[in-house]
């Protein structure tokens, strides 16, 4: 069992992208179950500086939330995504599949298709078809890297938005604010705000 559990850490430790139980029985030995192999990793780094965390639908390697404040004093933030990428993701998220004309809607604005290619580039978002109604929109959904960049295990586990609406300011999914500033300047966004200057999150 320690050769398959040092070959587990290996994987996990090596791969780009959640390790799920299947990719991991193709590379284990016969006769050693994937799920037991990962259950004795989270075991033995539970408590660690580094913890196995279940993330979209796999499991990755994840500092431990609680040594976060330190981290962030001596590591440099990545880039971030501006605010209405932001809303736009959001409204993706609680929504899909959704069209383009569906998050203008929602967002009261126009969308450019630079926030679009934003959130294509950081691979949060994919096509999964067209609409079968005139005009054949393309439907948006969320990706797996989606839910291994907010540490979820699948789209069931987004807070509820009543929960979001009750403690934050209005979001994306709030009902969009009256008239429009143009594309891209959203609810968010106050008149005198540079919207690619107030990032929301980091990739």
């Amino acid at each position: 069992m320690e050769a398959a559990l040092r070959l587990t850490e290996a994987l996990v430790f090596a791969s780009a992208t959640p390790v799920t139980a299947k990719m991991l029985g193709n590379a284990l030995p016969m006769g050693i179950e994937p799920t037991a192999a990962i259950a004795a990793l989270r075991a033995r780094y539970a408590g660690r500086g580094v913890e196995l965390a279940d993330v979209a639908g796999g499991v990755q390697f994840r500092t431990a939330p609680d040594l976060a404040p330190a981290l962030r004093k001596v590591i440099e933030s990545p880039r971030r995504l501006p605010r209405v990428a932001m809303e736009t993701l959001a409204i993706i998220a609680y929504h899909q599949p959704a069209t383009r004309a569906e998050i203008e809607a929602l967002r009261g604005v126009a969308l450019s298709q630079q926030t679009m290619e934003a959130l294509l580039d950081a691979n949060l978002i994919a096509p999964k078809g067209r609409r079968q109604v005139p005009g054949l929109p393309t439907e948006w959904v969320t990706t797996p890297q989606f839910l291994a960049h907010f540490g979820m295990r699948d789209i069931r586990e987004l807070p509820r938005r009543e929960e979001l609406l009750a403690d934050a300011p209005p979001s994306p999914l709030a009902s969009p604010a009256a008239g429009a500033h143009g594309p891209d300047q959203g609810f968010l966004d106050r008149p005198d705000e540079d919207v690619n200057a107030e990032p929301e999150t980091e990739l």
